[in-house]
């Protein structure tokens, strides 16, 4: 086994080489979202590309993400750092830390596919060992030592970045002799993140690392929305006065097991009650249903103030989107700002959110920005139009269309988008139509302030 000399020597590797009510219908073909993409590059009145904010999880979204890149690579992820579940929980339970598994995960959708090392590269950082527990370990040790196929394809400078913060994970499993690391199903992705964040004792030096080793465009940011070295843990409280604690015990109870996760709301255990709120527990000491208060990361803050459109994505309502919603300073800065902000609603549910409406939505986002059932001296006032200003719903979609509600709620743009149905997932958002229905929107939005409407 190779020692940990491997860390430090990753640092002398080359790394720079790398007010009435509308209800709107969207439909889309492949040149009229050409048309509505181009349309940003051609107006006189603009040279650059959109610039959005996206909270989201690490999978829902995803999909979207090589149509949306056809728009704008002038995009921040921002995404939570809560997940413990399946690889991550592991490495979490014996090395501590963030879960890095959300932004492992976009951080491979964005990566460069132009040439057939950048192939290489990403099949290798996006590679899963088997759920074997015996044959997974094997695997990781082929893959440490340098000597599974894997590597094939990459290139000498490649290999020796990736695999001395492959080995330097290896070295920290090694040196915590009181606990037994399970490889099973285990991302390689993932612990080459754990490997780096260790070493520079940085979250955000590992995810530019990673960006540098998978080449993602330099104006393309994934954002941990807490920028911290510390476990953090998610918690919420039920309608009914339940406490839950973790991620994964809110989402999709798991009871231990390795297998990849289904989110399907007929695949777990319902809820006693419906969610209330979703906020950080203390990860240490006896008193672990102690609420905390972690900073928001303010590379977070400053783009907020500076991006064209704000998007809360698809996904896990309370457990991808709000533990980002939550934290003070969010919702002022979306607040203050005069843009699209734009809700991509769910076409199906999942155990978070059974029987809630497209305006209970709405309220749980409101919900979280104004930190309404949180500490009293941290809570907002503001109204759900003052976060939310647009609908986008994928047609035949599970998630009740109340518009009246909406309307009630200030929200009278919605837009009925083209849908897919995914065996195992349900409906989704067809990527193609999604995306131009967003460019529509942010150009409209900017034709109205280029040329405002005479009172």
């Amino acid at each position: 086994m190779a020692d940990g000399s491997w860390g430090p020597a990753a640092l002398r590797t080359p790394l720079l080489r790398f007010p009435f009510l509308t209800m709107a219908t969207g439909h889309c073909n492949g040149a009229c979202s050409r048309r509505a993409i181009s349309s940003f590059s051609s107006s006189p009145n603009t040279n650059a590309p959109p610039s959005l904010l996206v909270f989201s999880g690490g999978t829902a979204f995803n999909g979207v993400i090589e149509e949306l890149k056809k728009l704008t690579t002038r995009v921040a992820h921002v995404l939570p750092v809560s997940d413990d579940g399946g690889s991550t929980a592991e490495i979490v339970r014996v090395l501590g830390g963030p879960a890095v598994g959300d932004i492992r995960s976009r951080c491979l959708r964005l990566s460069d596919e132009s040439t057939s090392e950048a192939l290489a590269v990403r099949r290798l950082l996006g590679h899963r060992l088997s759920l074997d527990a015996s044959e997974a370990k094997t695997e990781w040790y082929e893959i440490v030592e340098g000597e599974h196929y894997l590597w094939n394809g990459v290139s000498q400078p490649y290999r020796e970045t990736i695999r001395a913060f492959l080995v330097y994970f290896q070295n920290q499993i090694l040196r915590r002799s009181n606990e037994s690391f399970c490889f099973s199903n285990g991302s390689i992705g993932n612990f080459f993140f754990a490997g780096a964040r260790i070493f520079f004792q940085s979250l955000d030096a590992a995810i530019f690392l990673f960006s540098r080793v998978s080449e993602i465009p330099t104006e393309s940011l994934v954002l941990p929305v807490i920028s911290t070295n510390d476990r953090l843990t998610l918690g919420c409280e039920l309608w009914d006065g339940t406490i839950i604690r973790g991620q994964n015990e809110i989402s999709h109870p798991s009871n231990g097991c390795t297998e990849p996760i289904n989110k399907d709301c007929t695949s777990t255990t319902a809820l006693p009650s419906r969610i209330k709120r979703v906020f950080y527990m203390s990860s240490e000491g006896s008193n672990l249903l102690h609420e905390v208060f972690p900073a928001a990361n303010p590379r977070v803050l400053e783009q907020l103030g500076k991006v064209d459109c704000i998007v809360y994505a698809m996904g896990s309502l309370f457990t991808s989107i709000c533990p980002s919603l939550v934290l003070h300073g969010i919702g002022e800065a979306i607040a203050s700002r005069s843009i699209p902000k734009v809700l991509l609603l769910n076409g199906s549910h999942d155990r978070e959110t059974t029987g809630l409406s497209a305006s209970g939505f709405v309220s749980a986002i409101t919900d979280a920005l104004n930190q309404t059932y949180g500490d009293p001296g941290r809570s907002l006032k503001k109204l759900p139009s003052d976060y939310i200003n647009s609908l986008l719903v994928p047609r035949d979609g599970q998630v009740t269309v109340d518009v009246h509600h909406l309307a009630d709620q200030g929200i009278f743009h919605v837009v009925t988008v083209d849908s897919v149905h995914v065996p195992k997932v349900g409906t989704i958002f067809d990527p193609k139509c999604l995306i131009k229905a967003l460019a529509d929107l942010i150009s409209a939005h900017k034709d109205s302030m280029l040329h405002p409407k005479a009172i």
